[in-house]
Order: structure tokens, then sequence, then C-alpha cells
């Protein structure tokens, strides 16, 4: 039995327009982002999802409300859908954080989660929700940073290294035999 997973990344933000690391930080959408929401709502009205997970962020599950509201379904928010977690970075823009710390300011520990912590909870995630549902089609809206990081640990031998698009739709697949395949990457046609 088949399980898909469409995995969204959230609408654009302020901080997004100004290059600002979000990260844990709760900003929300901008008026850009609302309107990508709604057009991503109006392509997922005619596909169907039977479940919808969303990061807590308000980002996030504002996209996830105007996704699936002609749906009626319930939005479960999971903690691990969060983004990158960035410390003392987030909030600040590059010009900031080379003025702050340095050009070798990547080098430092400045409280960042590890792309391989965020990878971790992402794969986890997404095989709870397969294993809670399987056969179904799951709905799952996150970040930028959370959906590469996670998409290079489930799906390693795809290439996932573009920047991923606000309101980008993705659909992985486990297969019968446990298996992860990505069938649709960084879909931003609802856009056009």
């Amino acid at each position: 039995m088949t399980t898909t997973i469409g995995i969204v990344r959230h609408g654009i933000t302020d901080w997004n327009t100004e290059m600002r690391a979000q990260g844990h930080t709760d900003i929300p959408l901008n008026e850009t982002g609302r309107r990508q929401a709604e057009l991503l709502g109006k392509r997922m009205s005619g596909e169907t999802w039977d479940v919808v997970y969303s990061s807590d962020l308000g980002r996030a599950l504002e996209t996830a409300r105007k996704a699936v509201e002609q749906h009626g379904l319930v939005i479960a928010t999971d903690v691990r859908l969060r983004e990158v977690y960035l410390g003392e970075v987030e909030g600040t823009t590059e010009e900031e954080r080379l003025n702050r710390w340095g050009p070798r300011w990547k080098e430092l520990d400045l409280g960042q989660e590890s792309r391989d912590s965020v990878a971790l909870r992402g794969v986890q995630a997404l095989a709870d929700y397969a294993d809670r549902h399987p056969g179904k089609r799951i709905l799952v809206v996150s970040h930028g940073g959370w959906i590469g990081n996670t998409m290079k640990k489930l799906v390693p031998h795809f290439e996932t290294s573009m920047h991923l698009q606000n309101t980008s739709v993705t659909l992985v697949r486990r297969t019968e035999h446990g298996r992860w395949e990505c069938d649709l990457f960084n879909c931003t046609r609802h856009l056009a």
C-alpha cells in the first residue's frame, strides 16, 4: 500500500523578502504570502487529501488553513515540522551577520540546530504519519530549511539542491517496500 505525502513550503513573509533568517521566530505571512496561500488553496481544492499536518509557526499554519479550507479538514500541528532553529542568527541578514561575527560566522557556535538534527526529526515525522495513515494522502506544511534537509535524508538518491519556492509543492511516496520516492519537487504551477 503506497502512502503519498505532499510537502508544502509556507507563503512568503516580510523576513523572506528582507533575507532575514527566520528559524523559530514566528513571523506572519505578508500580503503576497497570503495571496500565494490562496492560490495554493485553489490548486488543492482539485486534489484529494485525507490528513493535514502543519508546523505550529503562524506562517505555516496560515498557509495550511488556506490550502485545505475547502476540504474542511482539521489541521494537526507538530513542532517537529518547525524550521531549523537558528539561535543568535535569527532575525539577522547576511550583512548584519558579517558585521557582527565576521566572514567566518558560519563556523561559530551561535546556538543553531544542526542540519542532521532537522533531517532526523523531519524523517521521523513523515515516517510516523505514513505509519498512522497507510495508503492515505497526507499534506504537510512546513519551512524551506526543514524541507530541504528532510528531503536530502529521506530521498538521498534524488537531487534537491535547488532553492525551494514559497508555497511550492513536493510529492513523496513511501512504497510497499518502505523506500521513499519523489514524484514532484518544488512545483509552483498554481502561482503562474
